[in-house]
């Protein structure tokens, strides 16, 4: 009975660390999206209409806004650069052939692969890889987006609202996602620097699951932004904490997971790998009721803010 016990509550103080370190991931990732935005929109431009300041949409990056997973494509780019062996890349190649044949995501996977990922880049800096994010995102990833998804990105920019790309992949490489794709910025996962140069260590978690909700929560509150006018979009049944966060929540190329429950509680499906729509998706459902009266008042397309 002791042993029944004592292993309970370890495993409460368990659940409660990794609780404390998604929660730990998710504001780190807020502070820095929303730094990010502040600093590069120093000088911005006017734009045409009156934006909707309170609604704003967010999107899961891997399979859902792009094909396959965007660490993935970072692992391709770095090891062409001499960054790690083909024997390291062999890894990375496994993970994304289940990611691609299978549909779903393994927590353990994700969680190795992206510290791998991470532990190769220790000693570099921030410039550096930012500089060669660029060059992989042109490489490898440009191509790679869902037209479609990329689409309901549009249509929430055209209605004045923010977009947000929400992913575990690391912040700077989500940020020239989201740059590229003319999008609000992005959360991510963030990589501890000092000095600018990369520690190999992680600010509390990978920006995954729970952390992502922490994360959307807390932009949120920064941003002045009203989560029941907000659309989540996601193929993860892992990502189910961030959907339920907003008042409309997209299945986008969803896992069987994720179609479960999204055909139970009702939310939208749109799958963009057969070209099938699981569920017809306009702009009054999508945006929701009171993210179009916003657009509304906005009157013209607001394409950043």
């Amino acid at each position: 009975m002791e042993a029944v016990c004592v292993a309970a509550w370890r495993g409460r103080d368990k659940s409660q660390e990794l609780e404390r370190l998604a929660a730990l991931a998710g504001e780190a990732s807020a502070e820095a999206a929303h730094a990010r935005v502040v600093s590069e929109a120093a000088e911005p431009p006017a734009p045409p209409a009156p934006p909707d300041l309170t609604a704003a949409a967010f999107f899961d990056v891997d399979n859902t806004m792009m094909m396959g997973a965007s660490i993935f494509y970072f692992a391709r780019g770095l090891a062409a650069r001499k960054f790690f062996t083909s024997s390291d890349l062999a890894g990375f190649v496994w993970g994304q052939i289940k990611f691609r044949l299978g549909g779903r995501e393994n927590k353990e996977d994700i969680k190795t692969h992206r510290e791998r990922a991470l532990s190769f880049v220790a000693g570099r800096t921030v410039a550096e890889l930012t500089s060669i994010s660029e060059e992989i995102y042109d490489e490898l990833m440009a191509d790679k987006i869902w037209s479609g998804t990329r689409a309901l990105a549009q249509m929430h920019l055209d209605a004045g609202q923010r977009v947000w790309l929400v992913t575990a992949t690391p912040i700077e490489l989500a940020a020239i996602i989201s740059r590229r794709l003319g999008l609000t910025g992005a959360l991510g996962t963030v990589a501890e620097t000092r000095d600018g140069v990369y520690t190999g260590r992680l600010v509390g978690d990978l920006l995954h699951g729970r952390a992502k909700a922490h994360a959307v929560r807390a932009l949120a509150s920064r941003e002045g932004l009203n989560l029941k006018r907000c659309t989540a979009y996601s193929d993860s049944a892992n990502d189910i904490p961030m959907l339920s966060v907003v008042g409309t929540a997209v299945a986008v190329n969803p896992d069987g997971g994720l179609r479960d429950v999204a055909r139970a509680r009702g939310w939208e499906i749109r799958d963009f790998r057969t070209g099938r729509k699981a569920a017809k998706i306009g702009v009054p459902s999508v945006l929701g009721a009171g993210a179009l009266a916003g657009a509304v008042a906005a009157g013209m397309a607001y394409r950043r803010r």
